[in-house]
């Protein structure tokens, strides 16, 4: 018999320290020889990312030791940091970029050698001019190269900035010169990624784009021949542009280049022969995948992504779905799609291949992520790496309901509800819980339906959670992704205060006692819910936008630096709109207590933006808390990071709900 407690004063084996040591997912998967190699992040070894390698054996073994961390941060988000191969006499050689100094390194794994460096060293002086950082490698033993892309700072200026396509020397004859590195691309284009050689070794493709637009705006998949010499040549464009977007471009074994790109509303699977007499070099594209209303791609939010693989047999592994993915094998000729069967509702975009198996990395609302193999030969699908194992008894997970809600206009928004769950206790009969609303980042992104501890963290305790995959989300459709044009701090916070309004006017939850909570644009949605709602009791900031116009002129990263254009609209045109929406300058209107999480070392949302909201505040009386954290950047990775900002936000809701929570230490309020 369940015990009664209120809501949210349950106890709990799920505590913070085991969620932040379950933080992140594997990625980056890929063969070398007939092993499985991935990445995957270690929060309790400081945040560091390691490579793994699968033996033959079933053994999972670190490649590299502490304090190797591999992770690029090219565009500062990253992208595919590491390449592995076998060399011609059965040794590994493995290249990948170390996040403290991001030179490429180059290690032989089964050697006695420690990695050794194949580019320059950053500035010791600590200028920002001449900084030089690499992603998406690519191993090309026999020219004795890697290539990749290589992003280069020409100023002190975060958007003094340029990229191309290069070619790194194996023999370590860069490292002292930059001169070595051969540039394969010109920068007429701001963004690019690495290149994709055909099986001929004769053609290149590989993805760029130009400011204002993002990825998922308009891309070009561009095209050119590869000369004796390992130059390119005959440069051109033969997919995109400003309103399609290429996601993703590889070869398949018979020598036709197959991408994906949105040149209706949903990302799809095409096909380009080539053919000399027709436009560009290439036949009329042939579409591959079937006639749904699905993505079989996503935004590119870093550099490598893979939603799909060509496989020997001329079928292709693809990453699917609408709102939820799979895992499915695509016949071109027939148009068959056959997905993977098992628990999986979630596949990240990193797949390998390698004969009749797929690698790819899956999870569920019942397991974690973990890297699955696909034998297509057989159909069955079964877990080989970072498999899940539960931390706790499964019954104090969650039970997630996939809901469509009604907005604004009528518009659907779509979301996750996780209701408050515990197997041992229960609330008296005429209690509502409290329940937050979790507004996810991006904005260009979703919230994937997979087990996650935080959130069983919470309703394991009695506290309901409802993820909002507002408009401007991906996986529904441009249509959908594209109803936060101009509208980012108005269609996000609408819709995720009419999800939390209809969850209070249907029962379930507890109108008196509803917060919300994001970091980075979901910071900025939460910021903008404190100013411009009185809906919320509470609310949770971490590291987030708080004023547009610093933050449009000049005060991020390259990548974003002109993201607002889409968002808001160009800043010299509609200059009050950035002021109207910014919460810094609405700090007057805050009612309710909130907590503000940074870290300091965070240069996509400095953490200046929160001292001088801070500073806007000051005297207002308004309960609230600012914890910032050194070594932190976008996002935290440090696992006692991770445990102090969430026993902060459950302090934060337990003072504000009237819950009794002395288990975690009480979060000082300052007015």
């Amino acid at each position: 018999m369940p015990q009664i407690a209120p809501y949210g004063s349950w106890p709990s084996p799920i505590d913070a320290a085991l969620a932040a040591s379950h933080d992140g997912r594997p990625d980056n998967v890929a063969t070398v020889g007939d092993e499985v190699w991935w990445t995957e992040p270690r929060p309790d070894e400081g945040g560091r990312r390691v490579l793994v390698r699968l033996r033959p054996d079933g053994r999972e073994e670190s490649v590299l030791p502490a304090p190797w961390n591999v992770r690029t941060r090219v565009i500062e988000y990253g992208g595919r940091p590491w390449a592995g191969a076998v060399r011609p006499d059965g040794s590994l050689l493995v290249v990948f970029a170390h996040f403290p100094d991001q030179r490429l390194y180059a290690y032989e794994p089964d050697g006695d050698a420690s990695p050794r460096p194949l580019t320059p060293a950053p500035a010791q002086d600590g200028r920002q001019t001449g900084t030089l950082r690499w992603a998406d490698p690519q191993l090309r033993l026999a020219d004795g190269e890697v290539w990749c892309v290589l992003e280069e700072f020409t100023g002190e200026s975060p958007t003094d900035v340029r990229r191309v396509v290069a070619a790194v020397p194996l023999d370590g004859s860069a490292a002292d010169d930059r001169a070595a590195v051969r540039e394969l691309s010109d920068d007429r284009h701001r963004f690019v990624t690495g290149p994709r050689v055909s099986p001929d070794g004769r053609h290149v493709a590989w993805i760029a784009w130009d400011h204002p637009r993002m990825p998922w705006d308009g891309t070009e998949l561009l095209l050119a021949d590869v000369t004796r010499s390992g130059t390119f040549e005959r440069v051109h464009a033969v997919a995109g542009g400003p309103t399609q977007s290429v996601a993703q471009a590889d070869w398949a074994a018979d020598g036709s280049l197959l991408y994906v790109s949105d040149p209706g509303d949903w990302w799809q699977l095409d096909r380009l022969r080539l053919d000399a007499s027709g436009p560009a070099g290439v036949s009329p594209p042939t579409r591959l995948s079937p006639a749904v209303d699905e993505e079989f791609g996503g935004p590119m939010w870093t550099i490598g992504l893979q939603w799909f693989r060509p496989m020997a047999d001329g079928t292709v592994a693809v990453v699917h779905g609408k709102g939820a993915t799979a895992l499915g094998i695509l016949d071109p000729e027939t148009g068959q799609l056959a997905d993977a069967a098992g628990p999986w509702t979630e596949w990240a975009a990193t797949l390998a291949v390698r004969g009749t198996r797929v690698i790819g990395v899956g999870a569920s609302p019942r397991s974690a992520y973990e890297i699955v193999e696909l034998d297509t030969a057989t159909g069955r699908a079964r877990v080989i790496g970072s498999a899940h194992h539960d931390p706790v008894d499964p019954v104090y997970y969650p039970e997630p309901q996939i809901r469509v809600f009604t907005g604004p206009d009528d518009r659907e928004i779509h979301a996750h509800v996780y209701p408050p769950h515990s197997p041992s206790h229960s609330a008296p009969a005429d209690e509502l819980p409290p329940y937050v609303v979790w507004a996810h980042g991006g904005p260009t992104s979703r919230s994937p339906l997979v087990l996650d501890l935080e959130i069983a963290y919470f309703t394991s305790r009695g506290i309901g959670v409802a993820e909002v995959n507002y408009g401007g989300s991906t996986g529904y459709g441009r249509a959908y992704r594209e109803r936060l044009r101009e509208q980012w701090g108005v269609v996000d916070v609408e819709d995720c205060a009419a999800v939390a309004r209809s969850l209070a006017g249907e029962g379930t939850a507890d109108p008196a006692r509803l917060a919300i909570r994001g970091g980075s644009a979901g910071g900025w949605t939460s910021a903008a819910s404190l100013t411009g709602t009185d809906l919320y009791a509470c609310v949770t900031i971490s590291y987030p936008i708080l004023d547009l116009s610093t933050w449009a002129t000049d005060g991020t990263h390259d990548f974003e630096s002109r993201y607002l254009e889409s968002l808001v609209g160009p800043f010299a045109e509609v200059p009050g709109r950035y002021r109207e929406r910014s919460p810094i300058n609405h700090v007057d209107r805050i009612t309710a207590p909130f907590l503000l999480l940074q870290g300091l070392d965070d240069v996509i949302c400095p953490p200046v933006q929160c001292e001088r909201f801070l500073d806007q505040l000051a005297g207002r009386g308004i309960p609230h808390a600012y914890i910032a954290f050194e070594g932190e950047g976008h996002g935290f990775r440090r696992a006692d990071t991770m445990v102090r900002a969430l026993e902060a936000e459950l302090s934060l809701y337990a003072q504000t709900f009237g819950i009794s929570r002395p288990d975690v230490p009480r979060l000082e309020l300052n007015t």
